[in-house]
């Protein structure tokens, strides 16, 4: 059974508030509720909802350090100094080298760009890394989405007399890196006034600074919001205020015109419409991410900056064959999770998951972990052998800060970083039991009951009746969608079928639907097949549902896309 709850419901001082911008937009009252839930409470701040402009981006100089970095990387080019561009080997971070590199590379050649290999060196800045530089005599390193707890690795680089420059967005340690410079808006701090941005969003506000510092038109800079829109995208950060002007523009260029690299890997993914974020979740960013899982991230960087259609097509076919490995390493590994679970007690009681087996590929525990989530809806952990110790990726569910829940067993761990849902970790081999007990314990006191249950977020209780052409065309005006601007989610009481339910693929339901004196709408739920029964009944009956459109042979229709049923 999962739990329908009505995110933010209006409040007495609210509903009025929702009435006048009704009335100023001429909007359907439903629609007026959806803006005010979310934040929009006047006119402008509809108008910059909707028509979002790149001159509402912040002032890169609020950004602490900004005017440090910004002197450091003059310097560096007035001096000629041969700079590295490090990044790390997800999404975010080859894409942040791609936009770095590529950008800077326009007015400066003696950069090179740098990706941690995942299996030898692990996650973020690496003492090999560092002694690459050195060996190849770079003097400056810029790490991007990577470096907030590198106080090391930064300390051995000046030793050799290397600065860094720092571009990242994961939660600092209680000690920040001795760097020239430290751009991270979640800095205690950092006066920045958004705080969401990704590694990439970093990387392109330091771009941003140098921009403005050199009086460069911004169009030059603004070419790379292709690239910095699958970063905002893969990493499932908020898409509100800046991020939201960034991602909207960024999916107007990849649409419009993308780079030629991200143009192969849409092809070879078969994108045939208009790319919107979903398609860039599931459909670019695994495949860029499998190049770091199953070889090496730095390919993904060199199609992203392939500027040759030819050449980039041989890059995204090797990609894909990667990715297309990585799917059978995921099923297989999540297979045997799950049988783990199964065979244990103690495992199936238990507030958390963790577990290890030594010949799992690290490439896809992060992915197993959110596979297991969608079974068993609790914090989860999968590790690896890497390296002697066992390493690997922790996943959470909503509401419950799993980064927390580790670090209050930081003790029997020699590393680990992230964010709230998603993070990182290593610990000896030695460890894994005492950890697996001890994290169990500390979930269990600090989750609540009803995060362990699954749970739909329900913007409102809609009458059938109000959807419309133009009631879906405002909706969609509300993308791009994502963390904290999800696409709506509606329910509707008292509804009934019309005719007879159809099973599609054996797990599949698709069903016409109504409510007294509305018109009849196709919707379809995905492996609900086992509500076939009691829709046979006849007896009314609630759905929860978003609202998209099909395309078929021309003709273009609304449908719903059920999320769950209740049978009244």
């Amino acid at each position: 059974m999962k739990r329908w709850i009505y995110r933010n419901p209006l409040s007495e001082t609210q509903q009025p508030v929702a009435e006048t911008l009704a009335q100023q937009l001429n909007l359907n009252p439903f629609l007026a509720q959806l803006l005010v839930q979310r934040g929009i409470d006047t006119f402008d701040e509809a108008k910059a909802f909707f028509r979002p402009e790149l001159s509402q981006l912040h002032d890169p100089f609020l950004m602490a350090d900004m005017q440090k970095a910004v002197d450091r990387l003059n310097l560096a080019i007035d001096r000629k100094e041969k700079i590295l561009v490090y990044g790390d080997y997800d999404v975010d971070g080859t894409t942040s080298v791609a936009m770095f590199y590529g950008f800077l590379s326009r007015f400066y050649d003696q950069l090179e760009h740098y990706i941690p290999d995942r299996y030898v060196e692990g996650y973020g800045v690496s003492s090999q890394g560092v002694e690459w530089a050195r060996d190849h005599g770079y003097s400056l390193i810029v790490a991007l989405d990577c470096g907030i707890k590198s106080v090391d690795k930064v300390q051995l680089a000046a030793e050799y007399g290397i600065d860094f420059i720092i571009c990242d967005h994961h939660r600092p340690g209680s000690q920040l890196p001795a760097a020239v410079a430290v751009l991270d808006p979640k800095r205690a701090d950092c006066a920045y006034p958004y705080k969401e941005l990704t590694g990439c969003g970093v990387g392109f506000k330091l771009l941003h600074a140098f921009c403005l510092d050199h009086h460069y038109d911004l169009e030059l800079l603004y070419q790379y919001l292709d690239l910095l829109v699958v970063s905002i995208a893969c990493d499932i950060v908020h898409i509100t205020g800046e991020n939201r002007v960034m991602a909207y523009y960024g999916l107007q260029r990849l649409n419009a015109a993308p780079r030629t690299g991200l143009k192969a890997l849409a092809q070879v993914a078969g994108f045939t419409k208009k790319i919107d974020i979903m398609n860039v979740v599931f459909g670019l960013g695994p495949r860029i991410n499998a190049a770091g899982r199953i070889a090496h991230a730095r390919q993904a960087v060199n199609l992203l900056l392939c500027e040759d259609e030819a050449e980039a097509a041989d890059f995204s076919f090797e990609i894909n064959k990667h990715n297309l490995e990585r799917r059978t390493f995921d099923s297989s590994i999540t297979d045997e999770a799950i049988a783990m679970i199964e065979e244990n007690q103690w495992l199936q009681d238990a507030s958390s998951t963790v577990l290890f087996k030594p010949t799992w590929h690290k490439g896809v525990v992060g992915i197993v972990a959110s596979r297991c989530i969608e079974r068993y809806h609790r914090p989860t952990i999968i590790l690896t052998l890497s390296h002697d110790k066992a390493a690997g990726s922790a996943r959470s569910v909503p509401g419950f800060d799993v980064y927390d829940a580790i670090e209050a067993c930081a003790d029997l761990l020699e590393q680990f970083g992230g964010h709230t849902f998603a993070a990182g970790l290593t610990m000896p081999l030695e460890n894994v039991d005492a950890f697996r007990i001890k994290f169990d314990e500390v979930v269990a006191k600090t989750i609540l009951p009803e995060q362990l249950t699954p749970m739909i977020d329900i913007d409102l209780e809609l009458n059938l009746a109000a959807i419309t052409p133009r009631f879906f065309g405002i909706i969609n005006q509300m993308q791009p969608f994502g963390p904290q601007n999800m696409t709506p989610v509606f329910s509707s009481g008292g509804v009934m079928v019309a005719g007879k339910p159809t099973i599609m693929k054996e797990k599949h339901l698709k069903i016409e639907v109504y409510q007294t004196g509305t018109p009849v709408f196709t919707a379809v739920g995905f492996s609900m097949a086992h509500h076939y029964a009691d829709l046979m009944t006849g007896k009314p009956f609630a759905i929860c549902y978003s609202i998209e459109e099909n395309d078929f042979r021309g003709q273009k229709t609304l449908q719903l896309m059920l999320k769950d049923i209740r049978f009244e």
